[in-house]
Order: structure tokens, then sequence, then C-alpha cells
């Protein structure tokens, strides 16, 4: 059975991509002001994070959401944007933040996804993106998973099928009033990540560095490096 411990973790790591950092895309257009006024509305009525924020999800809403604060958009999107299949710790309908707690860790579970998509797409070569670290504070009690939950949770493959006895112990866990679990990385396993389930406990959440990585398909090297200012 899950262990509920004492968690107090400073400067987390979660890599979102360069691109999502803005409030929105359409800040960056060169549009009149009535054209971008008709392309927010648009933008209202199709973006998960906002409708949710303003009550139209039933699996998390604005009283659980930010508002109001620096990067709420970012937090807010990473619980209201959960995926088709979900993530480990997570289900399709509500999402988590994950993080690591080594930058190297969360530079290890991004890589492994990009070079999924890459695989899946067939795309052959070596790809460079960009990411801005999200630094992040936790203290608070979490669940921990016992050696037989580890077992059966941090499968590594295959994608997403190995998710379903982690995304049952968390769907289990978060309708108990977990606020979330911190595990062995399986992607880099002497690195430890955190999964959380409720967006206030994201405190202090800041932009850190940029970095590039650089991944080569179907290989398992990743070249990082910061972004200069």
């Amino acid at each position: 059975m899950a262990l509920l411990v004492q968690f107090d973790q400073a400067g987390t790591h979660r890599l979102i991509p360069a691109k999502y950092g803005a409030e929105s895309v359409l800040e960056s257009l060169p549009l009149p002001s009535e054209v971008l006024a008709d392309l927010s509305e648009l933008d209202a009525a199709t973006n998960e994070r906002k409708i949710a924020e303003s009550g139209g999800n039933t699996a998390i809403g604005p009283g659980e959401l930010l508002l109001g604060v620096p990067e709420a958009h970012i937090v807010n999107a990473s619980f209201t944007h959960p995926g088709p299949f979900g993530g480990r710790f997570h289900g399709p309908k509500r999402g988590a933040w994950y993080a690591g707690f080594e930058i190297i860790t969360s530079i290890a579970e991004v890589a492994f996804h990009k070079r999924r998509f890459l695989a899946d797409g067939r795309i052959h070569g070596k790809y460079a993106f960009e990411y801005i670290d999200f630094l992040a504070d936790f203290s608070g009690l979490f669940h921990t998973p016992d050696n037989a939950e580890q077992e059966s949770c941090l499968q590594p493959d295959p994608v997403p099928q190995c998710y379903g006895a982690s995304q049952s112990l968390a769907i289990k866990l978060l309708f108990e009033g977990s606020n979330g679990v911190v595990y062995p990385s399986v992607r880099r396993p002497s690195g430890t990540c955190i999964a959380c389930f409720r967006p206030a406990l994201v405190f202090h959440p800041r932009r850190g560095q940029r970095y590039v990585l650089k991944i080569e398909a179907g290989t398992d090297r990743v070249e990082s490096e910061v972004v200069p200012d």
C-alpha cells in the first residue's frame, strides 16, 4: 500500500516546449485588434484550459485551478490537457503536474517521449527541440509506491498500456484526497519524479533556463545545452 510521506523539495524541473510559454500564441500575431478579438473568442471556446477555467470541465474546475498568480496558465494547462491516453499517474480526463527533482531526470523523461514521437512518425535524422525549464517547490504529504506497487506501476513499456496499474492507483489516491505521488523515474532510475494532483500545491512556479535538446531518431542519445539569454 502506498506510503504517506512528508516531502520538501525546492526547485523541481518541468520542461515545457518553448512555443507554449506565452499565455496564447495569438499574442504574437500581427493582426488588427478586432480580428484578434474574434480569434480569442474562438480560442476560448475550444481551448481545454480556458473551458476548465470557466467551469466547463467536470473533472477539474475553477475552484481548484490557479487564478491571478504568475504562470497560472502554465500550471492549469498541465491539469486540463491530460492527453487522449493520460499519463503514468493520470487518466484522460484530468492531468497532473509532473516534474523531476533533477534537471537531468526531466531531460531523460522528455527525450524518451520525443523519441517515441519520431519513431511513431517514421521520422529519421537528428532534430533540435527547445524547452523552458519551469521550476516549482513542493512541501507536504505525498504518497510513494511500496515495492509491489513500484513493480506494477513503473513498467517502462509498452506505452500507454503500461500505464494501466499506475493510473488505477492514481485515481484511487486522488479520490481519497492524496496530494500526489513521488516515485523513482522510469527513464532515469537514479532520479526522482513527482506527479502532483493539486494545482494549489505547485508552489512558486517560475521560469528557469531554456534548453535545446538534440535527439537523433532511432538512438538513445540526447544532447542538451542551455540557450544563452
